[in-house]
């Protein structure tokens, strides 16, 4: 038997769009904007770390990070992230989203900067201390994902709830752009101040002593837009939801909203729907994440956000942290050794800024214009079966994509894969467990399932690097792998087992969270219908 909605609830349910919903959008959306400048401008650099710690002049190729140092350096923000995630869901439904999501700013900003100053006597010094402050930047950034989306879902209305969480989550597009525009001003100005040979014309002149404050200097940047929008975190309101439904106090909830719609919610509204709320949550406080309840009610949910979840990171973490390394197996950036330092490492940025501008920030923004219209489970469901397509389209006629002739068409393909990973899961993975649990379980289950994508991400991130190793001629410390061909066959697979797990998404379009969460059930008494 359903209770009514509470009146703020409904209220902020049917609000029309005003400025406090983009000001929400911009000051979480700038958190994903760092999150995702954070975690893929490492990328950027650490071709170039090999080259300043690891380069023998002797040998015919410039230096590479070792094995494991790569996979480390790639992949330990995201163990951070994966731990970050668990940690600031939880909190943020004991604490309230507001109280830590200051918190986990504060952190990003330290730790940023702390990554740029990483010290020590040694190549392995260095590379140690940059792992140890990545793993809690990857800490920080890891409690904006449940927060995040979490606050956006609550503070929507529910006609375009998808597309505001959308629009959050779009930020991370540009973060990843701007991190590619920021390697190519940084390595275009160190390219111009300190010209050198290339590696094969003077291995010893080809690193300039310069190009240690490159990579330094690219890290740190990321600090400034996490701490502009500081401020302005602190100063947004409590969530309504989480202000009347678990802190059970309507009348704060009703002076909070009233205060950011410019709206007023008559007092004696909300006296009226006091003894709603204790009809809405008594019950449910009976029972919790490992209830019989919850896994009547939402077990399914959390395996089909979790799945989707890990499935789709395993490739789109694979993408876009070896991207350079797949462009230099297809040839489309030329061989280390034929350039110096900082050439290679704005030529990588001129690629990942392509392939960002052309496929993964215009997937991103078609989510956002169609979420609300088309829904969450068929716009899935189409990215994963697209993305199935063009990785099979990629690793069939691998061959074929190698020769000089056709690497334009290489790169059209693998950028439609992230168009329609954003175009896609990418973003309603993110989106649809930030809907479909209760308020007070709300920010735990989208933290699990945010948990469980990075977890794909660091299969992603370790697995990659060493199956894409040709069986025959595997890179300098590499064992050999399954090369990059079956390499993307294996991310085609993962792609359609995300297909099938979809099937057991809900929808969520056009609904109110209380709708379809069923929050407003009384749980004892839907048992016994």
């Amino acid at each position: 038997m359903a209770g009514g909605q509470l009146n703020v609830l409904a209220t902020l349910d049917q609000a029309k769009t005003q400025w406090y919903h983009f000001m929400a959008i911009v000051i979480a959306g700038m958190g994903f904007f760092t999150d995702a400048y954070d975690l893929f401008c490492i990328s950027l650099v650490s071709k170039l770390l090999g080259r300043i710690y690891y380069t023998d002049p002797t040998q015919k190729n410039p230096g590479n990070l070792p094995p494991n140092l790569s996979a480390a350096v790639n992949g330990v923000a995201l163990c951070g992230t994966l731990a970050g995630q668990l940690f600031f869901g939880w909190l943020g439904d004991k604490l309230g989203r507001k109280s830590v999501y200051g918190f986990t700013l504060i952190l990003m900003v330290l730790c940023s900067i702390a990554s740029g100053l990483s010290f020590g006597h040694t190549p392995n010094g260095v590379i140690a201390t940059l792992c140890f402050f990545r793993f809690w930047l990857g800490f920080g950034i890891g409690g904006d994902y449940p927060l995040s989306a979490t606050i956006m879902s609550e503070y929507a209305n529910k006609k375009t709830r998808g597309a505001f969480i959308a629009a959050v989550f779009a930020m991370q597009g540009f973060g990843i752009l701007f991190g590619t525009i920021v390697a190519i001003v940084v390595s275009a100005g160190f390219r111009n101040a300190y010209p050198a040979p290339s590696y094969e014309t003077d291995a010893r002149a080809s690193l300039v002593p310069q190009a240690d404050y490159a990579w330094r200097i690219i890290l740190m940047f990321g600090t400034i837009p996490a701490a502009l929008t500081y401020y302005w975190r602190m100063k947004m309101p409590e969530t309504a939801r989480y202000t009347a439904l678990i802190a059970r106090n309507t009348k704060k909830a009703a002076a909070d909203m009233a205060k950011v719609m410019h709206k007023v919610i008559e007092e004696e509204e909300v006296v009226e729907q006091e003894e709603e709320v204790q009809r809405q949550v008594v019950g449910g406080d009976t029972w919790g994440l490992f209830s019989s309840q919850f896994l009547r009610r939402h077990g399914l949910h959390l395996l089909a956000t979790t799945s989707t979840w890990f499935l789709l990171d395993i490739a789109f973490y694979s993408q876009n942290l070896f991207q350079k390394d797949i462009f230099s197996k297809v040839g489309w950036i030329p061989p280390a050794k034929t350039m110096n330092a900082i050439e290679e490492l704005f030529r990588i940025s001129r690629a990942q800024a392509l392939i960002a501008l052309c496929g993964t920030i215009p997937g991103y923004w078609f989510t956002v214009a169609l979420i609300d219209v088309v829904g969450r489970f068929w716009i899935q469901i189409m990215g994963f079966a697209m993305m199935t397509v063009f990785m099979l389209a990629l690793a069939a006629p691998y061959d074929h994509w190698t020769q000089p002739a056709h690497h334009t068409g290489f790169i059209v393909l693998y950028g439609l894969t992230f168009f329609f990973a954003n175009f896609g899961p990418n973003s309603t993975t993110f989106i649809v467990p930030a809907e479909i649990f209760p308020a007070r379980l709300r920010s735990t289950c989208h933290g699990i399932s945010a948990a469980a994508g990075k977890a794909g991400a660091i299969v992603g991130a370790f697995g990659f690097l060493y199956a894409a190793q040709d069986p025959k001629k595997p890179d300098a410390g590499y064992t050999p792998g399954i090369g990059i061909r079956n390499t993307l066959f294996v991310l085609a697979g993962t792609n359609f087992l995300g297909t099938l797990m979809s099937l057991l998404v809900p929808e969520s379009k056009g609904l109110s969270l209380e709708e379809i969460s069923k929050e407003n059930v009384d749980d004892d008494k839907e048992a016994n219908v």
